[in-house]
């Protein structure tokens, strides 16, 4: 991790126990999705440890005081479908935060990214995008998106995942040296599927209770 300083892996205990509970194979959906909420809050507060704050005037029970407000105006960019897990937990520390929506599927023969829908405004007016992916494989769905982002406008971009393979990790940050990833946990290597060991299998289908995890 020496070579990756832009590379953020929680080291907090509490990150550590719920990323057990997501991983085991014997999680079912329901409990998949709370923790893969509870991860994302976390992740989200240490994603956010630089924002910006201005000084805001307020009036206690005893008295009034200068106090603070988040400055940043944020916007939150799930990638479907994985990433619609991670949305809530971040609106309740950021609710002022708006929401906008990527669409890239993986190509299984290239395992390269396919958008096929983008519901970004015509112009970016935030000052923080943060793009929420459970799941840092190829990085090849990450590239791109940054790659959107940028032809958009915007200047600082965060990826916030619950798990990045080496693999991935190379590929962002080779592509986007800027960019800071916060993950829970950095794994061994792909295997020959492009799936992250050990992993916990399809993010997707382990939340929606569909298909087969891998």
């Amino acid at each position: 991790m020496a070579d990756w300083p832009n590379l953020h892996v929680s080291q907090h205990p509490a990150v550590r126990h719920k990323l057990a509970v997501l991983r085991d194979v014997n999680t079912e959906p329901k409990k998949f999705r709370e923790v893969v909420r509870e991860l994302s809050w976390l992740l989200g507060y240490e994603a956010l440890a630089d924002a910006h704050t201005r000084q805001l005037d307020i009036q206690t029970p005893i008295e009034s005081m200068a106090a603070e407000e988040l400055a940043d105006r944020i916007g939150l960019i799930p990638i479907l479908r994985a990433g619609l897990g991670m949305v809530d937990a971040m609106l309740e520390l950021m609710p002022t935060a708006e929401v906008w929506h990527l669409g890239l599927f993986r190509d299984e023969r290239t395992l390269r990214p396919v958008e096929y829908y983008n519901k970004l405004p015509d112009h970016s007016h935030v000052d923080l995008c943060l793009i929420l992916d459970p799941m840092l494989a190829t990085g090849g769905s990450a590239t791109a998106a940054i790659e959107v982002l940028k032809r958009w406008g915007a200047i600082r971009i965060k990826l916030v995942n619950l798990i990045a393979a080496p693999e991935g990790v190379e590929t962002v940050l080779t592509a986007h040296p800027d960019v800071e990833i916060y993950c829970a946990a950095l794994d061994r290597q792909l295997n020959d599927k492009g799936y992250i060991m050990p992993g916990l299998g399809d993010a997707g289908d382990r939340q929606f209770g569909t298909g087969h995890s891998g």
